[in-house]
């Protein structure tokens, strides 16, 4: 039997170290939005004869918008086609835009799926996708606490599954934070469904392992809760690894063969199915233990301040 639970501080370490960097750049940087989340216009360009991405963003850049978003489509009916994101035009400018790029190119473009995004619905999207989040989280929260109801402190086991679904969440948010800042890669509506789809699946794993420790407490396997966890984290290993591995195959085949238009929203999901895994068997249920045995103290000890307070409150004694 593996001992995972006695390492729980190293995987908590772990963790930090994931996400630490991801939370610096949040704050120094955020997230580049795409026009889902900020006013401007998306088209979609097919050119007779084809253009290189090269020579579009060099055309684009003399039409006087350098910082359009080009994405070619290398799979599927859009194959070749072009997805231009850029700051909001109206329909004129855009047909001045396509007289420009087939004067620059020497290439008849033909435009299509022109969309605009305004301010104001572009911030409405923003406040719907965090209320969503913050929605399922509490709802999430309930329903773990209800289902665990004839455990002792049933509340504890959702928090402790919410605390998980969050380092989930911050590692995924985080590092598209730094991809957007060294890549400029923007997240859309689809990064919100990629996110709030890594939500669903982490509590699903999560609840995996919190139903064997519940079984486990009730059959009286151990007195010890610690043993009872670490027993039951055993009993699901395997299955839940096995479970991750189907969809991550599954995903990455996605990932490379799939169109460009959802290429960011799974690897959205390949982040969140990895990390999820990895909450729910060294993480979550570690949080329990923590809890049970009291070791709060222990668990924040890195804070200034919580360590100092400590030695005192032992010189005291």
């Amino acid at each position: 039997m593996i001992n995972i639970i006695s390492k729980r501080y190293w995987f908590f370490l772990i963790s930090a170290i994931v996400i630490v960097p991801g939370l610096i750049s949040l704050i120094a940087f955020g997230l580049k939005p795409s026009t889902d989340f900020q006013p401007g216009s998306t088209v979609t360009i097919s050119f007779s004869p084809q253009v290189e991405e090269s020579a579009l963003r060099q055309a684009m850049t003399s039409a006087g918008y350098p910082d359009a978003t080009i994405q070619l489509a290398s799979t599927g009916t859009s194959a070749g086609n072009y997805f231009v994101s850029l700051p909001q035009i109206t329909s004129a400018q855009e047909t001045t835009l396509m007289t420009d790029l087939q004067t620059s190119l020497n290439s008849t473009p033909t435009p299509s799926d022109f969309t605009t995004t305004s301010a104001s619905v572009a911030a409405q999207t923003v406040r719907y996708a965090v209320i969503a989040v913050i929605v399922a989280a509490i709802c999430i929260m309930v329903y773990i606490a209800w289902a665990f109801r004839k455990m002792p402190r049933p509340f504890r086991w959702g928090i402790c599954a919410i605390i998980a679904l969050l380092h989930d969440l911050l590692v995924v948010i985080g590092i598209f934070s730094i991809l957007g800042w060294l890549l400029g890669i923007k997240i859309d509506a689809l990064f919100i469904t990629g996110v709030l789809t890594v939500a669903g699946y982490s509590v699903h794993d999560t609840i995996v392992v919190f139903d064997r420790i519940r079984e486990n407490m009730l059959k009286g396997t151990n007195k010890d809760f610690e043993k009872t966890v670490d027993f039951s984290i055993n009993e699901t290993f395997v299955r839940s690894l096995n479970t991750s591995l189907t969809v991550l195959f599954v995903l990455f085949a996605l990932f490379l063969l799939g169109g460009s238009t959802i290429h960011y929203f799974v690897l959205v999901l390949l982040i969140g199915v990895i990390t999820g895994t990895y909450s729910s068997i060294c993480n979550a249920s570690a949080l329990l233990v923590v809890w049970e045995n009291n070791e709060w103290r222990r668990f924040i000890s890195w804070i200034p301040g919580v360590s100092k307070n400590k030695k005192e409150e032992a010189k005291t004694v």
